[in-house]
């Protein structure tokens, strides 16, 4: 990864952090549907990065976003496990020959249906370690899984709203 892709990444990363702290904090579908936009930063991350630095970035994501959400730690937690979990779905939702180190795990770039397969799985498990850890004991199972289901998709969908409208598109799309 070069100077100038690293500047975007952290420009992108700050842009989603500002969006879900400014904007999505309390904006929640029916009582049921919440938005983690700010996972897109760690679901475009180039395919080659090691796990040390994902998982780190990852953590301080998390992190970054508790300071303000006053979560103590649950955006952290589930960020941290999503950016364990990354790896070794991407390999296993690998193609026969392997992906490019370089290339990026964007809509745009590897098509839609192999981003929702890749996409939906993960802010799913992010979703499911969050609202257990959130609803520990409170919440019964159903509601866990309905909120973890429901926010999956609602946050997909405005993953893919978001590459749509201002990621960079390749040629003949």
């Amino acid at each position: 990864m070069n100077f100038r892709n690293l500047i975007s990444y952290i420009f992108i990363i700050l842009c989603l952090v500002i969006i879900q702290v400014l904007l999505l904090k309390n904006l929640a579908l029916f009582g049921v549907a919440f938005c983690f936009i700010y996972l897109l930063g760690i679901l475009s991350l180039p395919i080659g990065i090691q796990s040390f630095p994902l998982i780190l970035v990852s953590f301080l994501l998390g992190l970054g976003v508790d300071v303000f959400y006053d979560t103590l730690g649950l955006h952290a937690a589930a960020a941290t496990f999503l950016g364990f979990l990354r790896p070794h779905w991407l390999k296993a939702i690998s193609p026969t020959g392997g992906y490019d180190d370089s290339s990026k795990p964007t809509m745009t770039e590897m098509g839609i249906g192999w981003y929702l397969s890749y996409s939906f799985p993960l802010v799913f498990a992010f979703s499911l370690v969050f609202f257990i850890a959130d609803q520990w004991g409170t919440g019964g199972l159903f509601g866990v899984l309905n909120k973890s289901f429901f926010s999956s998709i609602f946050t997909v969908i405005l993953a893919i709203i978001v590459q749509l409208l201002f990621f960079k598109r390749r040629r003949g799309i």
